[in-house]
């Protein structure tokens, strides 16, 4: 089967954690062909089909120079066995855009995971409002006031934008309330957008667990990225130490809820975020953490994923 992965610039990607190499592994291990390309590389025209220019790419196993280009082409995307979305936040204005080129390219025939609409109907900040037998105490606004009064309610909170991602843009503040006017203000630039207000949860000194749902079904391992030193965010990309965990019987809980309803949409793989016994978020662009779960606990997650891909496809 030719699988086209949709991705960042492959000379960017840092092969011994990032996920969609080990996707890229796990698929040419089966005797799959792999290409590859990024957004800026979707192309329509009237007449014709969604096309991509991409690059027919082999793995060599070499860390440095880890993949070999056979060629170049043009082709469309209904010409793959599968297109894999795996482009990075943010979701701006041209992924939503190649969103609609890929959704396009299913009524040509393309069969793409995750599903594009999909993709437009779960924002990752928002996507919680939908279980809020999940969720801690949360508020999403433009307005100060609110914000003062959620603060004033829980004493302890965290602001984020909704676009954000690594955890890019996250403050707490705490019962004294230092410089929320001034956090909201830049948040919100002064009122133009929209921002999530959470209640800090103290078990993020536990970590920040990424439960992964591969088909409907619970990865058995979560990545607990937990803070470092005085930092509130445990992101990877903050700094946060990633440690693979058995899933409690509440990420369980949580991942056997929401993870039929999510697969059922055309979300093959999503990423739910769970401090304590609250999902914070639902990640679903790029979802990540493969690599860090296998090294620590030997369970094979790009295994899992290409089984679930084959399987769908069929």
């Amino acid at each position: 089967m030719d699988i086209l992965f949709i991705a960042d610039p492959l000379a960017s990607f840092k092969i011994y954690k990032d996920t969609t190499f080990a996707m890229m592994r796990e698929a040419q291990r089966r005797g799959h062909r792999i290409s590859a390309c990024e957004q800026q590389d979707l192309m329509w025209q009237r007449g014709s089909a969604v096309m991509a220019h991409v690059q027919d790419i082999t793995l060599t196993g070499d860390a440095q120079d880890w993949f070999a280009v056979r060629g170049t082409r043009q082709v469309a995307l209904r010409d793959f066995g599968a297109v894999l979305m795996r482009k990075d936040p943010p979701f701006d204005s041209e992924y939503f855009y190649a969103t609609h080129l890929l959704e396009q390219g299913e009524r040509d025939g393309a069969r793409v995971f995750n599903k594009p609409r999909a993709l437009r109907d779960h924002p990752e900040k928002l996507a919680i409002m939908e279980f809020p037998q999940f969720i801690g105490p949360t508020l999403v606004t433009r307005n100060p006031e609110d914000i003062k009064r959620f603060h004033a309610e829980h004493q302890d909170i965290i602001l984020k934008p909704l676009d954000g991602m690594g955890g890019m843009g996250i403050f707490r503040v705490g019962p004294d309330g230092l410089n929320l006017g001034s956090i909201t203000e830049t948040l919100n630039r002064h009122g133009a957008q929209s921002l999530m207000v959470q209640k800090f949860l103290p078990e993020i000194v536990k970590g920040d667990k990424r439960v992964l749902i591969i088909g409907g079904q619970c990865v058995p391992h979560s990545l607990a990225r937990i803070p470092q030193g005085s930092e509130v965010r445990g992101n990877l990309a903050a700094g946060g130490l990633g440690v693979a965990l058995p899933l409690s019987a509440r990420d369980r809980e949580i991942g056997e809820a929401l993870g039929p309803v999510l697969a059922s949409r055309g979300l093959l793989l999503a990423g739910v975020d769970v401090i304590g016994d609250c999902v914070t978020e639902i990640n679903v662009t790029s979802p990540t953490c493969f690599q860090e779960i296998f090294d620590q606990t030997g369970f094979d997650v790009a295994a899992m994923f290409v089984d679930a891909l084959e399987a769908a496809l069929k």
